[in-house]
């Protein structure tokens, strides 16, 4: 039997976009003389935890009501897993490293929570230098759109460095959303 949807008057929800809610960091490295993406990637993400979800990134906004959380126990595998992620591939005897920093906007006037910046990055250098490119990106950004409204605190850097041994390696970080908000804008 073939079922379609009814727009007609029938019974629905009408949803906004969902609002990612509580989220954990994580981070991983791994290596591999076969492959990147089902080698170093996938030993990366056992490494960090996340090696049974199907990952999907985002761009680098944190909502206002998003928080921070320990990782969960138990989810699904196979399950989809949202995240910020910087990723980082490299060739035997490269070093490289991957980093996100993050920061939460607070109104000036009021105090409230605004909303976070997210910045991410990965390339053959450094664990020191891509910290102090992710704190460069971190205040360009501020500066260009946020600075006169809001101020920036609680700001979190998390980087894996990686020396490759084998054939391919990866180094990632990640924020893995696990829940989100999902306004309904009219339901009938």
């Amino acid at each position: 039997m073939e079922q379609t949807a009814r727009f007609d008057g029938g019974n629905h929800i009408l949803i906004s976009n969902r609002i990612p809610y509580e989220f954990f960091i994580t981070q991983g490295s791994g290596e591999s003389n076969i492959a990147i993406h089902a080698g170093s990637y996938h030993l990366a993400l056992k490494d960090a935890g996340i090696e049974a979800y199907n990952i999907i990134c985002y761009s680098s906004i944190l909502p206002g009501i998003a928080r921070q959380i320990d990782k969960p126990q138990g989810m699904v595998h196979g399950s989809v897993m949202e995240t910020i992620m910087a990723v980082g591939n490299f060739e035997q005897g490269e070093s490289g490293a991957a980093g996100i920093i993050f920061g939460w906007l607070y109104d000036k006037q009021t105090q409230e929570k605004y909303g976070g910046l997210v910045c991410e990055t990965s390339g053959k250098t450094t664990e020191k230098k891509i910290e102090q490119e992710l704190n460069d990106s971190l205040q360009e950004l501020y500066t260009n759109g946020f600075s006169e409204q809001y101020d920036l605190r609680d700001i979190t850097l998390i980087s894996r460095e990686l020396t490759v041994e084998k054939k391919h390696g990866t180094a990632l970080v990640a924020l893995c959303f696990t829940n989100y908000y999902v306004p309904i804008i009219d339901g009938r």
